[in-house]
């Protein structure tokens, strides 16, 4: 056919594994159509990540094989091509934006000479000076705010969602054929998530692009997609147009993935419950500094006057845009940044910012966080038991068998094999890793668990099974959460209590119920028209 841009036929793909091989896609065919996007789906583990990557041959030599099949572009088999020839095709002729972004940018260099390399590698440019209003407009095709004054950061400086937009900057500035998109609206809240969407749907009409889509979330498949492809261990379920296959699926899979939702919101909790955790003031300034002694001359408030009143059993929801400070406020009451203000906990409301190393130690072990990007935040020398295990060992005295015994109930608490954990973080999934780092805070049973995105790097069958297992344990144990994120529809399943952040400040506050149903403020009010229209 002379619309088909890219074919695969027949692909198999293994992953060694000690004296074995362990296949991973197995006999996979589809073609990619001129000027279409493609939505791959399926569960963490299904294969999706792994197909896209064999496109462009990006998975480790020493341990991937390629076991069959081709994957046939501009004539050329690329499974078959030389090193120099897909160097021509990377980023150039198909593009690629991957799932974290953290991992895939350099941390040493700024955002500016990242995309300027990202032009000089294939001939668009050669001096920095001359790319500058190119890098700064798509800076600013992509949401990042002030992009001028970007250029010179550096990756950490960013939000979770800045770096995503980033990446999909690096992406697009090439202007490809063929866009490969690894879930590049995981790190994003729904309103900036809409304003990608409609960029990449504008750029894929204006250069007739072809759009390899993967992702968990059905809405945007929906809205986004002109062709769905399932899949599941490993294997391709069906293909089809995408208002047939939600219409009337021809697989069970299919079925089951197309009616999973978060569930329904959590019970109510009494008002007589104990707090737990008061804030009172809570201020986390960034200074700015400038001129050659480097005084500050401002400061970023990137959470300002906030206050809110945590009870036991209560899970309090915070949304916002990337950027508007979810994340600094739960790292700030974890005292893993410098801020203050009052932070009352437990019974004694004791300040957690004017305790000491002693008695905060003490602490931790009742205060757990799980990240947003998790593998930034496992480490790739360790075991998956020796992760799980690391608080354990820190604040229990307990033999090595009593230490496997908990390990292996956890993980399949997060349905992960037991089996699996001698094996390291770089083997799994991004969803099988954040499953991980769930099982890793959970292990110590904690009173307060901030949760940083926890669920957006799953899939929707998954999220619903995390979210009913932390259901479960906030009613066995009484727990509190601090639930950060930006999928309306987990917080709304989550949450009996919701702060609406917006550049550092609350800007509403109340129950959930209240908040979805009648929401007064016009920035709650877009988020939520934001939900089911992502584009």
């Amino acid at each position: 056919m002379s619309d088909v841009v890219l074919s695969i036929k027949n692909l198999s793909v293994a992953f060694r594994q000690e004296q074995a091989l362990r296949t991973v896609v197995e006999d996979l065919s589809f073609d990619l159509l001129r000027g279409e996007t493609l939505a791959l789906v399926g569960e963490s583990g299904s294969g999706k990540s792994v197909t896209a990557q064999s496109i462009l041959k990006l998975l480790p030599e020493h341990s991937a094989v390629y076991q069959s099949g081709s994957i046939e572009f501009g004539g050329e088999n690329l499974l078959a091509s030389s090193e120099r020839a897909l160097q021509r095709v990377r980023g150039n002729k198909i593009s690629m934006i991957f799932q974290e972004p953290m991992t895939s940018l350099n941390p040493l260099q700024t955002i500016e000479k990242q995309l300027f390399e990202s032009l000089m590698l294939h001939g668009k440019a050669t001096q920095r000076e001359r790319a500058r209003p190119k890098i700064v407009q798509w800076l600013q095709r992509v949401g990042i705010q002030d992009p001028q004054r970007r250029l010179s950061s550096l990756p950490h400086e960013l939000s979770g969602g800045e770096r995503q937009r980033v990446m999909i900057a690096m992406a697009l500035v090439n202007e490809p054929d063929v866009l490969i998109a690894d879930e590049p609206t995981t790190a994003l809240d729904v309103t900036v998530q809409a304003q990608i969407l409609r960029l990449l749907k504008q750029l894929q009409h204006d250069f007739n692009m072809t759009v390899l889509f993967i992702t968990h979330d059905l809405n945007i498949v929906r809205s986004l997609a002109d062709r769905v492809a399932i899949m599941q261990s490993g294997k391709l379920l069906e293909v089809g147009d995408q208002t047939q296959v939600f219409a009337s699926p021809q697989h069970d899979y299919t079925g089951m993935l197309l009616s999973s939702s978060p569930g329904e919101p959590p019970p109510h909790i009494s008002d007589q419950s104990d707090v737990l955790l008061k804030v009172e003031e809570l201020n986390t300034w960034f200074p700015i500094k400038a001129g050659i002694f480097k005084r500050t001359v401002d400061h970023v408030k990137a959470v300002n006057n906030v206050a809110f009143e945590l009870r036991h059993g209560e899970t309090l929801g915070v949304v916002g845009e990337s950027g508007s400070g979810k994340t600094t406020l739960g790292r700030s009451i974890l005292r893993l940044i410098e801020s203050r203000g009052f932070a009352g906990y437990g019974r004694e409301q004791s300040n957690l910012f004017e305790l000491d190393r002693k008695a905060l130690k003490t602490l931790r072990r009742e205060i757990q966080i799980i990240f947003q990007d998790p593998y930034g935040s496992l480490s790739p020398r360790m075991s998956v038991s020796d992760i799980v295990a690391e608080g354990l060992r820190v604040h229990e005295r307990l033999t090595a068998s009593e230490i496997d015994e908990r390990v292996v109930a956890v993980l399949e608490k997060v349905r992960i094999d037991p089996d699996a954990r001698h094996r390291y973080p770089n083997e799994f999934s991004g969803g099988q890793r954040q499953r991980i780092a769930i099982a890793r805070a959970l292990i110590l049973k904690p009173k307060l668990l901030v949760l940083d995105e926890p669920t957006s790097a799953l899939d929707r069958s998954v999220q619903k099974d995390v979210i009913e297992l932390l259901k479960s344990l906030q009613s066995e144990y009484g727990l509190a959460y601090i639930f950060i994120s930006h999928d309306l529809e987990v917080v709304r399943a989550m949450s009996h209590k919701i702060l609406v952040m917006y550049r550092g400040v609350v800007v509403e506050a109340g129950s959930a119920e209240d908040l979805f149903t009648r929401p007064t403020h016009e920035y709650t009010k877009t988020l939520l028209a934001s939900v089911n229209s992502p584009l």
